[in-house]
């Protein structure tokens, strides 16, 4: 950990009925003894989940994170957020969506107050934002909402890997229309931000891919690359940041290419996606670049059918809050110099 974080975590309960409570428990476990965090959640289906599942975790109800911060090495402190109807492991209920929005937005009040370090968010459905009336379909958006503004820019990272899809939740018959050179140079340049501030990279290199197969071929596979992808590069070029290509995205990701580059820039989301939960599925965690606070997430979805079996990996949370902290003790060494 980079400087000294004075101020917890913040852990969103995610969807109840996933497998958010029971790996945040698996995390309190792990992390016991290292930087703290608190739940944004309801603390009788915590306790109620530890005891089904034979986890030896004390949860105490805690009205601030102060008091989170001096509790943590002996319970899971837990922001009360009470939820509206009983848990059932799986199922997903409409009525736990008013706690389930509650969570994420005090959690991201706390950080840009800061009283929280960051922002942690365990993984809900698309359903039940749009249940609730949020108005979008993901966290990204949403969080760039609450947070004040931004651009959010979406990195996957990982141990042997960084990436960012230029184009997101969008079908794949849509990218070619929504790709654009500003959109790409705007994911660069707040990419090479972040990699420098959030992952303390002197110099950081960009490897961007191609569309089509073959980066194009030179036109004959499709103009992509030449219309849209190479000026994007080249700009990126003259703003100074070291980008190469566009390289095709069938030989982008072997070692040797992977060695050559700090993230590849992705022109839609599996692209992107599919290569680092291939190569390292577990310790993957979302990060969202270009807002004023920091904010990752486990890479992976609610599972709701391994949902309350105690089968569920924390690998992805831990490896989340730990870069969160990470991130947030470079941002504050960099405000304190």
């Amino acid at each position: 950990m980079v400087g000294q974080i004075l101020a917890p975590l913040a852990v969103t309960m995610g969807d109840p009925a996933g497998i958010g409570p029971e790996v945040t428990l698996a995390a309190w476990e792990s992390l016991r003894m290292a930087h703290p965090f608190a739940v944004l959640g309801d603390p009788d289906h915590f306790a109620a989940l530890a005891a089904t599942l034979g986890r030896a975790v004390p949860v105490r109800s805690v009205e601030t994170l102060a008091e989170a911060a001096a509790v943590f090495s002996r319970a899971l402190p837990v922001l009360p957020e009470r939820l509206a109807a009983p848990v059932m492991p799986g199922r997903a209920d409409a009525r736990h969506a008013p706690a389930i929005v509650a969570s994420v937005e005090r959690a991201v009040a706390l950080a840009r107050s800061g009283a929280a370090a960051a922002v942690v968010t365990n993984p809900l459905a698309k359903t039940t934002l749009l249940d609730a009336g949020i108005g979008h379909t993901g966290h990204t958006m949403w969080l760039k909402d609450l947070a004040g503004g931004g651009t959010p820019v979406m990195m996957l990272a990982g141990p042997m890997l960084r990436v960012v899809p230029v184009t997101v939740h969008i079908p794949l018959a849509d990218v070619p229309r929504a790709l654009t050179t500003e959109a790409i140079v705007e994911a660069g340049r707040i990419t090479a931000g972040a990699l420098a501030a959030d992952f303390g990279l002197a110099a950081p290199r960009l490897a961007i891919a191609g569309l089509n197969p073959h980066a194009g071929e030179s036109g004959t596979v499709g103009r992509e690359e030449i219309d849209i992808i190479a000026p994007a590069v080249a700009q990126l070029r003259a703003d100074g940041i070291a980008a190469t290509g566009p390289h095709p995205g069938d030989s982008l990701f072997h070692a040797a290419a992977r060695a050559t580059y700090d993230a590849a820039l992705c022109m839609y989301h599996d692209q992107a996606l599919i290569p680092i939960k291939a190569l390292d599925f577990a310790n993957a965690v979302n990060v969202t670049l270009g807002l004023s606070i920091v904010r990752t997430s486990p890479d992976h979805g609610t599972a709701y059918g391994i949902a309350g079996t105690g089968r569920a990996d924390p690998t992805s949370l831990i490896a989340a809050l730990v870069m969160a902290a990470e991130i947030a003790g470079r941002r504050g060494s960099r405000v304190a110099a």
